[in-house]
């Protein structure tokens, strides 16, 4: 795993439960804190022991001109999260963007046309192109500065659904007041959750919370005591790495397999709230 931050990512402890899972001896998942400036220098330097890379910020749109090819998700998106590293090529992919398909379907059973989404950068576009796949016709972006919002509405533009698909971007401050939508997606941080934030999202009858470290985030621990539909984090990590193992490694694990890794890794940071171990990660 490559970034900026890098160290609290729960990617290691996934990727070896599967290994272990898998009976994989010998494979290692570690986390590598490398810059923006500096992965073109470390892909240069990587040898014939390396299999693949997994992605995070701020490397996922840096990475795009560094490889040889862009699996159709990754062209899409204008992203990379996974790498695979043959004897002569680096195939660059994006999982986000399925992963995030998979955890909504997962957790979410209604119709989803109307998506509300907090953010606008690389995490935004996946999980709207995630959500325009599965049947979004209206999305509004709410951002602080709409120019950071600017490639993203490219993005899903780009999407072959465009043509059926209204993207408006919205002044967070503004617009958060009021939220009517299908699903209402949060690519903030914890922070950023403000009691006003939380109020406005009352209203939606499933939120999908990126975040995942500290768990539960007041988002998601709101949704679910009002029995709304929450998708976590911890949803959208697992799945996605599902399919960076099947890239990898040619072989897959359940999801449950590496979200029950995952919350194991950050109780042991102390990262989960203890009052909170009723609260549902299905």
């Amino acid at each position: 795993m490559l970034g900026r931050p890098v160290a609290h990512s729960l990617s290691p402890a996934m990727h070896r439960a599967a290994y272990a899972e898998l009976g994989l001896e010998g494979w290692t998942y570690d986390a590598v804190e490398v810059g923006d400036d500096g992965l073109p220098d470390f892909l240069a330097g990587l040898d014939g022991s390396w299999r693949g890379l997994s992605l995070t910020m701020p490397l996922k749109r840096r990475a795009v001109p560094l490889v040889d090819s862009l699996d159709d998700w990754a062209s899409v998106s204008g992203a990379v999260n996974t790498v695979l590293l043959t004897e002569r090529r680096r195939l660059g992919f994006n999982t986000d963007v399925p992963g995030a398909m998979a955890a909504i379907l997962e957790q979410v059973h209604e119709p989803i046309r109307d998506v509300v989404v907090v953010g606008g950068g690389a995490t935004a576009t996946s999980t709207l192109l995630a959500a325009v796949e599965l049947g979004c016709t209206r999305a509004r972006l709410l951002v602080r500065d709409p120019a950071r919002a600017e490639e993203t509405v490219r993005q899903v533009r780009a999407h072959r659904r465009a043509p059926s698909v209204s993207v408006d971007v919205l002044d967070a401050a503004v617009a958060a007041g009021d939220v009517r939508a299908d699903l209402l997606v949060s690519t903030v941080p914890v922070s950023a959750q403000t009691p006003a934030l939380l109020a406005a999202a009352a209203a939606v009858p499933a939120v999908f919370d990126v975040v995942y470290d500290p768990w539960p985030t007041p988002l998601c621990l709101a949704a679910q005591e009002s029995g709304r539909r929450c998708v976590t984090g911890l949803d959208l990590l697992a799945q996605q790495a599902v399919l960076q193992l099947q890239v990898m490694a040619g072989q897959s694990v359940s999801a449950g397999v590496l979200r029950a890794a995952a919350l194991r890794e950050l109780r042991s940071r102390g990262s989960v709230d203890r009052a909170s171990d009723g609260v549902a990660l299905t």
